[in-house]
């Protein structure tokens, strides 16, 4: 159960629902969301009678949930969440790109993609700064300095940054470049750290754990919006099947089910999805007929070079061929196109 409350309800109305639900048995969670103040029920019967609670002062309106997510349900919020970053709205009938390497490397690498982005009229640029790789051997990201590096050439070229934030102890530093802060497959059942993310003011990117339910994905998002952010994007980036030809298996039903189920924007990663740029491209477009409210694509101006995630990066023109095929598809499912390329003075 879902009670929103009235925004000028006093502190003994407060106190007299209190009261009422511990008569009743019931546990609450109160926050603020989106400048709505709410409880949240955990334990509310299915048959529960909503008047109980509607009846009392200062309740504005009383939502029967029976999901476990009940912030992320869709069942109390029916409008879809649309999230405004620097000005660039995300959910709604709106599709975005956000698009870049997977690893900052250096200067003209990072500045070349950015130019690129810009050139396309695509609004985020993705990068990793501090990078979480299976081997401790991999190439860890250039930490500090790639996140000057992206904010730098972000800046230079009017774009959002969105980058991962691996653990805690880095949310101070990651927050102060980023402008969406990117949550892993890893860590998509850290729930303390995904507490601790409901205290910020920023949009959360949250992947899907690599073998993660949707429900489960869905009780993760909970906790930051629990917290009171409610500026968070899910992401599909495929999950760990049996299969083995291909890194991951994107779930394309997913972009339906999230519909169905949750008021929050949900985009595709391809890349990890299909893990091999050849494929990249197919998948986005099956993504956005599905129902995705973007993409996350990796590109990159050398991939032979690339010091992570090469085979599955995009070059340049194929990025701008992908633009050009999302087009038709784009108009089909009724969504409006943010980004194309335009002509830069």
């Amino acid at each position: 159960m879902i009670i929103i409350l009235n925004n000028d309800i006093t502190k003994e109305e407060v106190i007299q629902l209190i009261n009422k639900l511990t008569d009743l048995g019931l546990e609450y969670h109160q926050s603020n969301l989106g400048g709505r103040l709410l409880m949240a029920i955990p334990n509310a019967p299915k048959d529960f009678d909503l008047r109980q609670i509607q009846m009392l002062n200062g309740v504005h309106e009383v939502y029967q949930v029976t999901e476990p997510y009940k912030l992320a349900s869709r069942r109390w919020k029916k409008e879809p969440t649309i999230i405004d970053v620097k000005g660039v709205k995300i959910g709604g009938n709106t599709l975005n790109l956000i698009a870049g390497p997977c690893a900052v490397e250096n200067e003209d690498q990072i500045f070349e993609v950015a130019e690129l982005l810009n050139r396309n009229n695509i609004k985020f640029i993705r990068g990793g700064a501090y990078k979480p790789r299976t081997s401790p051997y991999a190439f860890q990201g250039l930490r500090t300095e790639g996140l000057k590096l992206l904010r730098r050439a972000a800046d230079a070229y009017n774009l959002r940054v969105v980058t991962e934030v691996m653990d805690l102890s880095l949310l101070d530093e990651v927050y102060e470049y980023a402008d969406v802060l990117q949550i892993g497959t890893r860590n998509m059942s850290n729930f303390y750290f995904l507490s601790e993310l409901g205290k910020i003011d920023k949009p959360i990117l949250l992947k899907r754990g690599m073998s993660a339910k949707i429900p489960e994905w869905l009780m993760a998002a909970e906790y930051i919006l629990s917290g009171g952010n409610e500026k968070v994007i899910l992401c599909e980036r495929g999950i760990r099947t049996f299969d083995d030809s291909v890194r991951n298996t994107l779930d394309v039903a997913a972009f339906p089910i999230i519909k169905e189920l949750s008021h929050l924007p949900i985009f595709s990663d391809p890349s990890h999805g299909a893990g091999i740029r050849n494929r990249v491209i197919p998948m986005a477009m099956a993504s956005i007929a599905a129902g995705a409210d973007g993409l996350m694509i990796e590109v990159h101006t050398n991939p032979e070079k690339a010091l992570s995630d090469g085979p599955q990066s995009l070059y340049p023109q194929q990025l701008e061929e992908m633009i050009d095929k999302l087009r038709p598809i784009a108009e089909v499912v009724n969504r409006s196109f943010d980004f194309d390329k335009v002509v830069v003075e």
